[in-house]
């Protein structure tokens, strides 16, 4: 996963129509030259039949022995030239991988910086600091001064009202269930939200990045920071993001940046009872000398955003499956969007504001992409027209 790109790819283990035409193919081919497949001839016979089909697949056939690449039309000077070329693009994704590694370093610097107004923006949520009438001063864009003014004069009626006998109106502590109403928010992270998790999330007062240091290898972490709670011990849970900027020693010319390449969770200390990974079930179980039946317990996992702290663990030694990699991958893009969106932009997305760009932009490149299918449809009636004249 490219994180610069910001996409998130994953290997597709499906055949292609080319791909499929060439198996037919195959299964031809052995028939005609030693019926080697007898029981796939049925094929090969059909399109022995057919000789539009056969032409098609000697065409594809011819293709594919010769198809030269533009290297064996070179002359061998300009091949060696060209060679040197491409020695010059492997030195280029090295000196590209020394910029990615100083740009994590860049992002470690202003981390910091930043870090000072993400731990104020923490106390005003959980209430520990009340911030000043000056800081509170907001004008929204949408507002004329004398809609401003006639709302600071309805609101200074409404403060009286409890001084002349009336119920005075709750005063929450802090912004409650900020969190929460993001994870609500986002289709990406609702997702993965159920209704057990939601109490849990109401206990949740940060979530920080932090990034490795520089001599360590490259890595960013997400810490989740945790209220005292009658769920779980821990304070502070943390999802690990490891990477890597380097280009590959077989394929040099496929680096793109920085990757993200594996990622751990923490264990998370569950008080008894309140794991919302797990559900009980109650299953009949037959014994199998006496044949009595009786009733007993078990724990399955279940769906639930902390089984974000639980990832997946693969082998880099062994094969991926289509499965594993698509979730590595999703895990990978949440991991980044915690970093690179949620976590600076946290009030934007609480408001929904964030939301509507993100909307926005959406429906942008889907008014393009349907004007693209209105250009195709409009050129097939153009021909139609033309071949009926």
């Amino acid at each position: 996963m490219n994180l610069w790109s910001s996409t998130c790819s994953c290997a597709a283990l499906t055949l292609t129509g080319v791909q499929l035409w060439e198996r037919k193919f195959e299964l031809c081919f052995y028939e005609m030259e030693g019926e080697k497949i007898e029981a796939k001839g049925k094929v090969g016979d059909q399109v022995m039949q057919n000789p539009q089909a056969l032409a098609a697949l000697q065409d594809r056939l011819d293709n594919l022995t010769q198809s030269p690449s533009v290297m064996d039309s070179l002359p061998l000077s300009v091949r060696r030239r060209v060679n040197a070329l491409k020695n010059l693009q492997v030195k280029s994704s090295q000196i590209e991988a020394q910029f990615y590694e100083e740009v994590h370093e860049l992002e470690r610097k202003y981390a910091a910086l930043y870090q000072p107004l993400f731990d104020k923006r923490k106390s005003i949520i959980t209430g520990t600091v009340e911030p000043t009438d000056e800081e509170c001063d907001w004008q929204s864009d949408h507002e004329d001064e004398e809609l401003a003014d006639e709302l600071k004069k309805k609101a200074s009626i409404e403060e009286k009202k409890p001084e002349e006998g009336g119920a005075a109106e709750e005063n929450p502590n802090g912004i409650p269930e900020f969190w929460l109403t993001i994870f609500r928010s986002v289709d990406m992270l609702s997702d993965m939200l159920q209704e057990a998790d939601e109490p849990i999330l109401k206990h949740l007062q940060d979530i920080k990045v932090t990034f490795s240091g520089p001599d360590e290898p490259m890595s960013f972490t997400l810490e989740f920071h945790f209220e005292p709670n009658s769920y779980f011990k821990n304070t502070v849970l943390t999802k690990v993001y490891k990477m890597k900027s380097e280009p590959d020693t077989d394929e040099p010319f496929s680096f793109e940046g920085p990757e993200i390449i594996d990622c751990e969770g923490c264990e998370i200390e569950w008080h008894k009872g309140k794991d919302v990974t797990v559900k009980t079930i109650k299953k009949k179980q037959k014994h199998k000398g006496r044949g009595v039946m009786r009733m007993v317990t078990k724990q399955v996992p279940t769906d639930s955003f902390f089984n974000f702290f639980n990832p997946i663990k693969v082998s880099p030694d062994s094969e991926w499956d289509e499965d594993s990699e698509i979730t590595l991958a999703t895990d990978f893009e949440i991991g980044h969007f915690f970093r690179e969106r949620i976590v600076p932009r946290a009030v934007l997305y609480f408001t929904g504001e964030a939301l509507e760009d993100d909307e926005s932009f959406e429906e942008e490149e889907l008014d393009e992409g349907e004007e693209e299918d209105h250009e195709d449809d409009m050129e097939e009636e153009e021909e139609e027209g033309d071949a009926k004249a």
